[in-house]
């Protein structure tokens, strides 16, 4: 028996499992399932870390079921009445898009959505929808508005949080900080953060950290995060992350609270899901297993391995002054340089870690010796999020200092620091 057969037979049950999870029809079910072991056979030398066998097959699966709901939709956009089929979330690097249709459309009865997927994803009349169904074009009507009307009702998460919990005190407003280069080589460090979010996901470590927004310095969100116990999700070890959320004036604060999960080993620091309670009280969990769903918003790395926790200069991302290059159009994190940050009376010797991500946002970090936050800023690419906010950033916050990333403008659009500056 080769390798690949021993993998496959080791995971073929788990792999049975989700697909039909999936996929309701039992026929298809089984066909998704032959294509996904094809696929794996033909691509298993592109696998370079055999130990992520499972979670690279899942990932070859969720591809799969993704595409035959593309192929039965025909159309994933549905406009109901101008709603946005993408809202704010957190995600790995803060503030994010995300595709909440497929949620809400999960969170509807049977009849609703399968009226809606007539009439939207098919495109049927309403009156071959009465033929198709075998009832009276007035209950086509009736049940058609009535579950346009549940969709909306469904389609917002929760933005705020209830404010409910203690947290530590931040001040109100940013102090003014200076960011000065240092033409001197960086020094090493071990940077253990999960990036962005200034926890290391290991025992006994909690955090508080605040966002302000530019220009105006307020702040507008408070964060506390703290590692409660160990955990195994999947096999893999790593730690329980309670986070909680104030909301100070962002319409962006997340729910609270949230559950994440994380693993720190010897030489990376990755994400391994996340549990919460949606506005209807069901209790969703998303890990690495959840293929694309879990990677566009937590993945990073070959084979989801997490970020590097030794970080030196790869000239991925090279920057001199307000000019940056990165010589890839993937999501990726370099170490750019060493400054001097100055802060609230006191004077870091940093590097900053650039992280750049292919929809447009980009963060900049400055770690001090001891691998912990000084400052994190925020900038989005001109155009990002702009079906949103049918606005450019540099239309809306013409104040804001830019960079200019492979020839386009990005605008600074909020600033990150932690408890441990204050």
């Amino acid at each position: 028996m080769s390798e690949f057969e021993k993998l496959l037979q080791e995971n073929f049950a788990q792999l049975q499992r989700y697909v039909k999870f999936k996929i309701g029809n039992k026929h298809d079910a089984e066909d998704i399932i032959q294509g996904v072991c094809l696929t794996a056979t033909v691509k298993f030398n592109s696998l370079k870390n055999l130990s992520a066998f499972k979670a690279w097959l899942i990932g070859i699966a969720s591809h799969k079921c993704n595409d035959y709901y593309r192929r039965k939709a025909s159309d994933m956009n549905i406009s109901l009445e101008s709603l946005y089929e993408s809202e704010i979330k957190m995600g790995r690097y803060g503030i994010s898009e995300h595709n909440i249709v497929r949620d809400t459309l999960d969170s509807l009865g049977d009849k609703e959505q399968q009226i809606l997927y007539l009439y939207f994803f098919k495109e049927m009349s309403q009156e071959d929808i009465s033929k198709r169904l075998d009832v009276p074009l007035g209950t086509v009507k009736s049940r058609l508005h009535y579950a346009k009307e549940k969709f909306k009702q469904h389609y917002h998460h929760p933005k705020t949080s209830k404010g409910e919990v203690n947290m530590k005190k931040l001040p109100e407003y940013l102090p003014e900080y200076i960011i000065e280069s240092i033409n001197e080589p960086v020094f090493l460090v071990v940077f253990e953060e999960l990036p962005n979010w200034f926890i290391a996901p290991k025992k006994g470590e909690e955090i508080t950290w605040a966002s302000y927004d530019m220009p105006n310095r307020n702040i507008t969100e408070i964060v506390h995060s703290k590692v409660t116990s160990k955990v195994l999700i999947h096999g893999i070890e790593g730690v329980e992350i309670l986070t909680e959320f104030e909301n100070k004036g962002s319409e962006y604060t997340s729910s609270s609270p949230h559950i994440y999960y994380a693993q720190l080993t010897d030489s990376h620091c990755r994400w391994l899901g996340e549990s919460y309670v949606d506005k209807n009280g069901v209790k969703r969990f998303l890990t690495f297993l959840d293929g694309d769903d879990f990677i566009s918003e937590w993945g990073y790395g070959e084979d989801n391995c997490g970020n590097e926790t030794h970080h030196v200069p790869y000239g991925i991302i090279t920057r001199s002054n307000n000019l940056i290059t990165v010589s890839t159009d993937k999501h990726v994190i370099d170490v750019v340089g060493r400054y001097k940050v100055k802060i609230n009376n006191s004077e870091y010797d940093t590097i900053c870690i650039m992280e750049y991500f292919e929809n447009g946002a980009l963060t900049e970090q400055y770690l001090d010796r001891n691998g912990k936050t000084i400052l994190c800023r925020r900038f989005n690419k001109n155009n990002w999020a702009n079906k949103r906010y049918g606005k450019l950033w540099t239309e809306m916050l013409p104040e804001n200092e830019r960079l200019i990333v492979n020839g386009e403008t990005y605008v600074h659009w909020y600033d990150s620091v932690t408890n441990n500056i204050f």
